[in-house]
């Protein structure tokens, strides 16, 4: 199911990233124990019609609403349920237009991306064409937003770097995102700002895989064809048991989201076997080393 939201000027419910995937987890988890949305509803002195709402992500959902569920389907992981809160509570500042990332209305599309991305505990990146936002220098940023060539005023460019900068800032906090990157040869030989621009970029892209939380891998050319030709996408995870991944993909005229199982569970498979045509880890920070040599 690719997501949309809907417009909220026309009166109709919006249904956001972050709410469909609270509303997906707590009906995998009403199915899991047999109950129906009747059921779910008395518990909360509501109508199923509501409980319908909240499973596909149409309103946003209180915390007591939460635990309530999350007790009537028999989840005793204080963890799971933490998380889950956690999704509420985002969501409903980012329906407030909350968080830090709205001060940056330069981020575009990127908002609800930004905002999942800000709760998760992994992503998967596979990028064809350029360094993984999150492993981006300053100035491979500028270069990157100057080429796209989308900025009707220059000026906006450097918030949006700057908006790429806090993103970073999770990979480094006390609970790091784990990252894991994988991105083709060309993106690193592409001369994106110039040759200073490229050896800063890939010195960085070394330091940045020393962390224990980020592993970088390279698709080299010699890899020939391989499953990712099609396209980037990212996965963002949330690793504790029972949780869904979320496919994010950017394309030229919109985002798309993938939200249910089947298709994360697929694209999974897909960043798997990209991988494994991928060079190992050791290997690829050998290459990263010897093409910044070059530059």
């Amino acid at each position: 199911m690719a997501g949309r939201e809907r417009d909220p000027d026309r009166g109709r419910t919006v249904s956001t990233v972050l709410a469909r995937r609270l509303g997906g987890e707590l009906l995998r988890m009403r199915e899991a124990c047999g109950m129906r949305q009747p059921q779910a509803a008395e518990a909360l002195s509501a109508t199923a019609s509501k409980v319908a709402k909240m499973e596909r992500g149409g309103v946003p959902m209180r915390d007591p609403d939460i635990r309530a569920l999350c007790h009537l389907y028999g989840q005793a992981d204080e963890a799971v349920i933490e998380r889950l809160l956690t999704l509420g509570r985002t969501d409903r500042e980012r329906r407030k237009a909350k968080g830090w990332w709205n001060q940056y209305p330069q981020l575009l599309a990127m908002v609800e991306y930004v905002a999942l991305e800000d709760i998760a505990t992994s992503i998967r990146t596979w990028q064809p064409a350029f360094v993984p936002g999150l492993l981006q220098t300053p100035d491979y940023a500028r270069a990157v937003a100057v080429g796209a060539g989308s900025w009707e005023d220059p000026s906006e460019i450097e918030p949006f770097v700057e908006a790429r900068l806090a993103r970073q800032a999770r990979l480094r906090s006390d609970r790091p995102l784990a990252l894991w990157a994988v991105i083709h040869e060309s993106a690193l030989r592409q001369l994106v700002g110039g040759r200073q621009v490229m050896r800063e970029q890939l010195g960085h892209l070394l330091d940045m895989a020393g962390l224990d939380t980020v592993q970088v891998q390279v698709v080299p050319f010699l890899a020939g064809a391989n499953p990712g030709m099609t396209g980037a996408f990212s996965i963002v995870s949330f690793t504790e048991p029972g949780a869904l991944d979320v496919v994010h993909m950017d394309v030229p005229s919109s985002t798309i989201w993938l939200e249910n199982e089947e298709d994360a569970a697929r694209h999974g498979r897909i960043y798997d076997r990209i991988a494994r045509v991928g060079l190992a880890e050791r290997k690829a920070l050998d290459l990263i080393d010897a093409i910044r040599k070059e530059m």
